[in-house]
């Protein structure tokens, strides 16, 4: 099992350097490090897209550790679960979160959905964990799946983040399926079907 510093360094790598798509409602980002993350973590300064820019790989790791996985007591959960939820907070926040209390209760679990990591969520997920061992993982993962296709659902700016030029999964659904059993991977059929409506 990887620490969670090697768990934070993969996702830095995975988020890649500075990029300022209009289309990102996250603005000028680096390492996955948004401007209005800088911004909320550095109070009562100006931040700036040069700030943004200057932001080094070490800092990112180190904002991911304590604002990604400490503070959202992601460590509570069982430890199968870390790195694809602190993956999923570092791409969207307490949604991570929601996203497996959903699931929670799709599997008969009573949790509130509020994005919150508490008592309830914890005991619940091992209780989930317990129940379907080999499974929670993955079954969390093709949430996360459906999470980006259902972006894409209702905002068309963000269609590309989910279905390449060419027609085939975009990074956010190989993000997703990073954490997921190859055999539970949609095939290329599959993903042109499931966004086969979009324009």
């Amino acid at each position: 099992m990887k620490t969670v510093r090697q768990l934070a360094e993969d996702i830095v790598v995975r988020e890649g350097g500075f990029v300022n798509d209009p289309d990102d409602p996250g603005g000028a980002t680096n390492f996955g490090v948004t401007i209005h993350t800088l911004r909320r973590l550095r109070p009562g300064q100006t931040v700036t897209e040069a700030d943004i820019r200057a932001l080094t790989r070490a800092e990112a790791i180190e904002i991911y550790l304590e604002h990604y996985f400490r503070r959202p007591r992601i460590a509570q959960l069982p430890e199968p679960l870390w790195a694809t939820v602190f993956d999923m907070y570092v791409n969207a926040g307490a949604n991570a979160v929601r996203i497996l209390q959903r699931l929670l209760n799709e599997m008969g679990m009573q949790v509130g959905v509020d994005g919150v990591i508490g008592p309830q969520t914890v005991g619940a997920t091992e209780r989930a964990l317990a129940m379907a061992p080999g499974h929670l993982v993955c079954a969390y993962g093709i949430a996360r799946r459906d999470y980006y296709y259902a972006i894409g659902d209702r905002r068309p700016a963000s269609r590309k983040f989910a279905r390449r030029r060419d027609g085939g999964k975009g990074g956010w659904i190989v993000r997703a399926e990073e954490f997921i059993n190859p055999r539970f991977h949609l095939n290329d059929a599959q993903h042109r079907e499931r966004v086969a409506g979009w324009a």
